[in-house]
């Protein structure tokens, strides 16, 4: 039996979790097993520089917070050994590096995530991943509405031109 100043270390540790959980957007677990020690810095150092914390916590800890912040379903996944990717600010970034290394290492698995208050699975970590960054998707939208803007700039110069050209003509 544990002894009451580890119990309270526990505790501390999971009611920390379980808030770092609450107060993020979005999350993903991944077994990372096969992954070597040059490939689990690279790892960190790109989860770190996307401000997503990236922890390995034992099952039952995470397991906990879990069922306390209301994704219970994630425990369903927590076998073997399991890291947690949370981010308080993009919901894409987590799902879109950990995919790049499971792309890379047949080991390392995506196995759920949450976002928007609910749990997804490993498809949907994928889908996630696959989503365009905040800054490609606004590159687009702006793409998309400055074409018709350059079309109609277009038409007007050859109007102009054109009138332009046949005052030159008849002078």
């Amino acid at each position: 039996m544990p002894s009451a100043k580890i119990l309270e270390k526990k505790q501390a540790e999971c009611a920390e979790l379980t808030e770092k959980i609450k107060s993020s957007v979005a999350g993903v677990l991944v077994s990372y097993t096969g992954i070597t020690v040059e490939q689990d810095t690279q790892l960190r150092k790109a989860l770190r520089e996307a401000g997503v914390d990236y922890k390995v916590y034992k099952n039952s800890m995470i397991g906990r917070a879990c069922d306390a912040c209301g994704y219970g379903e994630i425990k369903s996944h927590l076998d073997g050994m399991n890291a947690l990717a949370v981010s308080a600010t993009d919901p894409i970034a987590p799902a879109k590096i950990l995919k790049e290394y499971a792309d890379k290492i047949e080991t390392f698995q995506l196995k759920a995530g949450y976002i928007d208050g609910g749990v997804i699975d490993t498809a949907a970590v994928t889908e996630l991943a696959n989503t365009p960054s905040k800054e490609e998707m606004l590159c687009k939208i702006m793409g998309s509405m400055m074409g018709p803007l350059y079309g109609l700039a277009y038409v007007l110069q050859a109007k102009i031109d054109k009138e332009e050209s046949g005052e030159a003509a008849e002078a």
